[in-house]
C-alpha cells in the first residue's frame, strides 16, 4: 500500500506527525515500512494512530523469536519462540505464539491470539477476536475479548473484563473490577471479581464464586461451593451452590427471572446447604435429610 502526503491530509493527522511525515517521506511511503520508521524514533503512538486509519494487511511474517522496544505490525505474525515487548505490541491480523509473550504496556491484536505459554500484559489486552492461552493469562489492566476466550490455567484482570463469546478457564479467574461475558463463563476453580460479573447465558464455576457487587446471568448459575455476593445474586433460571449462597446485606436472592412461574419447580429450583436469606424468586430444594 502507498501512502501518500495527500492520503495522510485527508485522515487529519496532528500538526507534529504530519510534519514529521513530510520531512521523511515527502514522496510518501510503503504502508510497513512507514509503521517501522515511526516505531524506530519513538513515534508508537503516531505508528498505532496510522493502522486505526489504514486497517491490517494480509502479510503474513514468521520469525523465531521477538525481542523489542515496541513493534507495530499490519499483518499476521507466527512466532516459534518467546516474545518480549517493553512497551506495545500491536499487530492487524492473528498472532500465534508457540512460547510465551511478556508485553511491558499494551497489546492489541486484529484478529486471533493463540499462545502456547503464558500470556503477561502489563498494561491492557485488546484482541478483537479469540483468544486461546495454554497456561495462563495475566493483564495488569483491562482485557476486551471480543471472540471466545479460552485458557488453560488461571486468569488475573487487574480492572474491568469483557468476553464477547464463550469462556472455558481452567484454573482461577480473578477479575478487579466489573466481568461482563456475553455467552457462557465456565471456571474449573474460582471465581472472583471486584465488581458486577455479569454472563449473557449462564455461569458454572467448579469452586466459589465471590462477588464485591452484583451477580447476574440470564440462565443459570452453579457453583461447587458457596455463591457471595455484596449485592443482589440473580439467575434467570435455576441457582446451585455445594455450600451456601449469600447475597449482600439489604439485597436479593432471584432465580426464574426469565422463565414463567408455573415452571419454577423443573426450571428455577434453588438448590444449597441451608435456604438462603432473602430468597425472593425461585423453587426453594431443600437438602436431602433437612
Amino acid at each position: 500500500m502507498d501512502i501518500s502526503r495527500q492520503f495522510v491530509r485527508q485522515k487529519n493527522p496532528c500538526a507534529d506527525g504530519f510534519r514529521w511525515f513530510m520531512r521523511h517521506f515527502q514522496e510518501g511511503s510503503d504502508y510497513q515500512p512507514l509503521l517501522d520508521a515511526l516505531v524506530a524514533v519513538g513515534r508508537v503512538s503516531d505508528a498505532c494512530w496510522l493502522m486505526d486509519q489504514f486497517g491490517p494487511t494480509k502479510a503474513v511474517l514468521e520469525v523465531d523469536a521477538l525481542e523489542a522496544d515496541a513493534v507495530v505490525f499490519a499483518g499476521s505474525l507466527l512466532v516459534r519462540g518467546p516474545i518480549d515487548v517493553d512497551s506495545v505490541l500491536r499487530i492487524g491480523g492473528s498472532l500465534r505464539a508457540e512460547s510465551g509473550i511478556r508485553v511491558g504496556r499494551n497489546l492489541q491484536v486484529g484478529e486471533d491470539l493463540w499462545v502456547a505459554g503464558n500470556v503477561l500484559s502489563l498494561g491492557s489486552l485488546h484482541v478483537a477476536g479469540d483468544v486461546r492461552a495454554d497456561w495462563n493469562l495475566l493483564v495488569g489492566e483491562r482485557l476486551d475479548c471480543g471472540g471466545d476466550l479460552r485458557v488453560g490455567w488461571d486468569v488475573e484482570v487487574g480492572t474491568e473484563c469483557t468476553i464477547g463469546g464463550q469462556t472455558a478457564v481452567g484454573g482461577d479467574v480473578a477479575v478487579g473490577a466489573a466481568l461482563k461475558c456475553k455467552s457462557n463463563l465456565r471456571v474449573k476453580g474460582a471465581l472472583k471479581v471486584g465488581g458486577s460479573a455479569r454472563s449473557a447465558q449462564g455461569i458454572e464455576v467448579n469452586q466459589g464464586i465471590d462477588v464485591s457487587e452484583h451477580l447476574e446471568a440470564s440462565w443459570g448459575i452453579v457453583s461447587g461451593k458457596s455463591i457471595v455476593a455484596g449485592g443482589a445474586i440473580k439467575a434467570g433460571e435455576s441457582l446451585t451452590a455445594g455450600e451456601t449462597i449469600q447475597a449482600g446485606e439489604g439485597y436479593g436472592i432471584y432465580a426464574g427471572l426469565n422463565v414463567p412461574v408455573a415452571v419454577w419447580e423443573a426450571s428455577a429450583w434453588v438448590r444449597a446447604r441451608e435456604l438462603p436469606k432473602r430468597l425472593f424468586s425461585g423453587h426453594w430444594h431443600a437438602p436431602v435429610g433437612a
